[in-house]
């Protein structure tokens, strides 16, 4: 059986042009790798929403995987606006196969 390494899973939901300061922390406590998918619509506390580009409101989430101490920094570094800039933050235990590229 191929050997597997514990590594966490981060999903982040923002508002599009929030997008380039999530990325930029996720460069900045050393993680390698990051993807972007856009999100069209979806319901939350406050009701229903889809995505607008007139007003620039549309998300996307970005998605990464890193060790446990790279993923408990980056959860520091985004947590000031977290509440402010209503950033949805979810990570849970993945295991990944070369588990040194994360």
């Amino acid at each position: 059986m191929v050997e597997t390494v514990l590594r966490k899973r981060i999903e982040i939901l923002a508002d599009s042009p929030l997008v380039r300061r999530v990325t930029a922390a996720i460069d900045a406590v050393g993680i390698t790798g990051w993807t972007i998918l856009p999100v069209s619509a979806g319901k939350g506390r406050e009701g229903l929403w889809h995505e607008e580009h007139v007003t620039g409101t549309d998300k996307a989430l970005v998605l990464t995987v890193a060790s446990l101490d790279k993923a408990a920094a980056l959860a520091d570094a985004l947590a000031p606006i977290l509440t402010t800039h209503g950033l949805l933050l979810t990570m849970w235990d993945v295991e990944v196969i070369r588990g040194n590229r994360f």
